[in-house]
């Protein structure tokens, strides 16, 4: 690359904000490299934006890989936190996707279930997930390993979300019963905090207004933890798969196993095997029989048509 490219990228952006300027106020722009050209863009929240020139203009786009909290009102709570406080890391999300220059690549024929564009923007995941503003998400396995990589950083430097604690799983959206034409298949969408994978909380449960919805957990004593991951440090079989991974990260991950009964995908095939069969050997010992039932993750309920216009008092800052 010659000298002269940086320079000229960074000409390019400071003119094209400039000429962005007077009008930013009313919907603040921001530029993103998309296929390789810069468009304009406006961020709804962390993890969405809206096109607003070009050849998809008006497209709005899910950004793929991870999932910020909801901008709405203060609709998530857990560990130390209020439900305020994680309002304000969702606010801070929004923030810095729309102070940064991220690089996304969109295939117009690939879209959600909503009909938005899925837009991959690795710079902006990487971002987002390590400084705790966004945890990773997959909806068919586990993250990508770069983003488990930045979300076990952030954890383990209890960072944004993660820095008053963290859940079993994370709860990220709800659904009262009576919303489903099919309510046979109900259900509230959990998210690994260790490996990003999602999975489906089924129940049959009619939430109201403003009702406080907290995912049922179980959590090991700090020192029934701490002495199985011993036990997993000094096992032949299982102390390669664990070396240098930390305790907090740990303690984590045998909290999903005890809610869940599911040891997250974050070892080779052989140390996968290898956890899992030391960890279903504990539990047939009784050695989770301490775990307790905590709240775990909650969120506030709110039909989908209340929570941006004639918002209940539950929702207003």
């Amino acid at each position: 690359m010659s000298l002269r490219a940086p320079a000229l990228l960074a000409l390019f952006v400071g003119l094209w904000l400039l000429a962005l300027a007077p009008r930013a106020e009313a919907n603040p722009r921001s530029l993103v490299i998309i296929n390789g050209k810069g468009l304009p863009v406006y961020y709804n929240d962390g993890d969405t934006f809206r096109v607003l020139e070009g050849k998809l203009a008006g497209s709005p786009a899910r950004l793929a890989g991870f999932n910020t909290l909801e901008t709405f009102g203060p609709a998530h709570q857990w560990k130390g936190w209020t439900f305020k406080e994680l309002y304000v890391n969702s606010k801070q999300a929004t923030l810095n996707a729309r102070r940064g220059v991220w690089h996304c690549s969109v295939d117009p024929s690939d879209r959600d279930g909503y009909g938005r564009l899925l837009a991959v923007c690795p710079d902006l995941q990487e971002s987002q997930i390590r400084q705790g503003l966004a945890h990773a998400m997959s909806i068919d396995g586990p993250a990508e390993p770069r983003l488990i990589r930045a979300q076990r950083d952030a954890i383990v430097n209890r960072r944004g979300m993660w820095a008053k604690g963290v859940p079993a799983q994370v709860l990220t959206s709800l659904h009262s019963v009576d919303e489903r034409p099919d309510s046979k298949g109900n259900y509230n969408r959990l998210v690994s905090p260790i490996d990003g994978y999602s999975t489906k909380w089924l129940h049959q449960d009619k939430y109201a207004e403003c009702q406080d919805v907290c995912h049922p957990t179980r959590e090991l004593p700090r020192e029934v933890a701490l002495r199985l991951i011993g036990e997993l440090r000094r096992s032949e079989a299982t102390r390669r798969a664990i070396h240098g991974v930390e305790d907090v990260y740990l303690m984590v991950l045998l909290n999903e196993y005890a809610t869940l009964g599911r040891v997250p995908q974050i070892f080779d095939a052989k140390g996968q095997r290898a956890v899992t069969a030391h960890l279903a050997a504990a539990k047939a010992a009784g050695a989770f029989n301490a775990a307790a039932e905590v709240p775990g993750a909650c969120m506030r309920y709110v039909k989908f048509e209340r929570r941006y216009r004639y918002k209940p008092d539950c929702l207003k800052w």
